[in-house]
């Protein structure tokens, strides 16, 4: 699905009129007929950074702002559009989509986030966006510790035509994993999405269980899993930052999934995100639908954000 399809950018913009609306509104306050002096800076910077994007990504855009417009008056379209730039120029080069290697029999993606994330119904979502592109899939149901999971997987199986690898709740997920690996080899199939639970009350746990799943996948195929995919809560804002630094040093992540960015006025961690971790971002989720989660695309992402027009 590409970006640019029409009434693509229209449903873009209706999931992040929340984070739009919340930054255009502070926006209009502070600069109604003001010239652009340090504090209103000052205050450019704060509304920045309560709208998620962070520090860092706060003093790119005033500072790009101060060297060209320093003490003149300015007008909203000009902020917004030194933003969309500025974003543009950080998402740009994490834009990619999940690359599916046809050399991997299967290509394993491990999917890793906190629970809550919508991590499940997004292995559903890419399921079916791959069944769609004639690709065979197999799903394995290795978070073994929610009935919801298994079961939600199994939904998204039918679905899409997709095989689903499960065992009853509580069996070891590393296993479940193997058994997953083992029947897509069997079939062949192009992609093995291997659902995992994700516990953070107990780091050193998760870690464990995580590492054990990589290993046992790895004896199966020494460079399993191809991918480690992350997905992220745009509601949980700056704690999307924590997350990413606590899965980086429990499997080596590849990329990311950021999900519910319609529920949210906080869609701008995504940019701070990306402007520390510099991670490939492969989908964004606007809402619950089936075809709303898309491939993530800077330009459109970065307008929406800003309150710019396609």
């Amino acid at each position: 699905m590409k970006m640019d399809k029409p009434g693509l950018f229209s449903r873009l913009k209706a999931g992040l009129s929340r984070t739009a609306g919340n930054f255009n509104a502070g926006l209009t306050s502070v600069f109604t007929k003001r010239r652009l002096d340090a504090a209103a800076l000052e205050e450019l910077e704060d509304l920045l950074i309560a709208a998620d994007l962070g520090p860092a990504v706060a003093a790119r855009v005033s500072g790009k702002l101060a060297a060209e417009r320093f003490d003149k008056e300015i007008s909203e379209h000009e902020i917004k559009a030194a933003l969309a730039e500025v974003m543009t120029e950080i998402l740009e080069p994490v834009a990619r989509p999940l690359a599916i290697d046809s050399t991997n029999r299967p290509h394993v993606i491990l999917v890793v986030g906190v629970n809550g994330t919508g991590k499940t119904t997004t292995i559903g979502k890419i399921a079916h966006n791959l069944r769609a592109e004639g690709k065979s899939v197999v799903m394995a149901a290795a978070d073994t510790f929610r009935a919801a999971a298994i079961e939600q997987l199994e939904v998204w199986g039918q679905r899409s035509a997709a095989t689903v690898v499960r065992r009853d709740v509580g069996a070891d997920p590393a296993a479940v994993a193997y058994e997953g690996l083992q029947q897509a080899q069997a079939l062949n199939a192009d992609v093995l999405l291997v659902d995992t639970a994700g516990r953070l009350q107990n780091k050193a746990g998760l870690m464990d269980e995580l590492a054990k799943v990589v290993r046992v996948l790895g004896k199966l195929d020494a460079k399993a899993p191809h991918d480690c995919l992350l997905v992220l809560d745009a509601t949980t804002g700056q704690n999307a930052l924590r997350q990413v630094e606590v899965f980086a040093d429990v499997c080596n992540v590849t990329g990311l999934a950021m999900t519910k960015l319609d529920g949210t006025a906080r869609g701008g961690v995504l940019v701070a995100v990306a402007e520390r971790f510099t991670l490939p971002v492969h989908y964004i989720g606007i809402g619950e639908g089936i075809d709303d989660l898309q491939p993530f695309a800077a330009t459109p992402f970065a307008r929406a954000v800003a309150g710019l027009d396609g």
